[in-house]
């Protein structure tokens, strides 16, 4: 296994992602950016990445992007959790352990969509679905 915002861990990710189903509700033409910035980040690696969203499907790439339409933080530690797939976001946004400013809306379904094409995601139970009234 390679290590939480490594140069190795990006390839890996973003290979992933190029056989991943179409992103649902996303628009052939559009493009959507969600930067995830990770508190306490050890200074080794990236203190931010950025999801770049084009059709139907995804990117990622290291440090954060000027135009982002939606900021995610959450700590270096509940990242790493949720990008190995052992960390519910649901219950994250429900205790405020993760922070958004900008179109959640836009963002829920990719959390759900992201979740689903991780490569372990067939050994672990389905997520229940997040709704933005989650996060009122």
């Amino acid at each position: 296994m390679v290590d939480f915002l490594s140069d190795a861990w990006f390839e890996s990710l973003n290979e992933t992602l190029k056989h991943a189903k179409p992103i649902p509700g996303s628009k052939s033409d559009a493009v959507f950016r969600i930067v995830l910035e990770f508190a306490n980040a050890p200074k080794s690696v990236n203190h931010a990445l950025t999801f770049t969203i084009e059709g139907k499907r995804a990117t990622v790439t290291p440090g954060d992007h000027f135009f982002a339409d939606t900021l995610v933080r959450l700590s270096y530690a509940d990242g790493n959790a949720l990008f190995k797939g052992d960390f519910d976001s649901a219950t994250a946004l429900r205790e405020g352990r993760i922070k958004v400013r900008g179109d959640i809306n836009a963002m829920i379904p990719m959390l759900n969509w992201f979740q689903s094409s991780h490569p372990h995601a067939s050994e672990r139970p389905p997520e229940p679905e997040v709704t933005s009234e989650d996060q009122t």
